[in-house]
């Protein structure tokens, strides 16, 4: 239920100037305002850009920090039925790994 508002929150947001990142508060509220200062880029866009190139149906969808970058972390079941996860620099969209679930 979390990721779904956390979904629906992100779509919903344009980009605008960045400023310094403040990591408290709930996530959603995080991200919302992420996207506010413009230091990453939304979901909307992101699933987009995602769908270009991976189509499928969403499954989850995440926003973490590794090494001090936000990453969106994507579980996605491709149109052949296979479970990818990506995760995507939050920032540019651009893919930095993806697996794809041997199960």
């Amino acid at each position: 239920m979390k990721t779904l508002a956390l979904l629906s929150a992100l779509l919903s947001l344009p980009l605008v100037p960045a400023r310094a990142q403040d990591l408290s508060g709930p996530d959603f509220e995080f991200a919302r305002d992420a996207v506010a200062r413009g230091e990453i880029l939304s979901l909307a866009e992101v699933l987009a850009r995602l769908q270009d190139s991976h189509p499928g149906r969403v499954i989850e969808v995440e926003l973490g920090q590794d090494d001090g970058m936000l990453i969106y972390e994507v579980e996605l079941v491709t149109q052949d039925g296979r479970l990818i996860d990506v995760e995507l620099d939050a920032a540019t969209g651009a893919i930095l790994d993806l697996d794809e679930d041997e199960d």
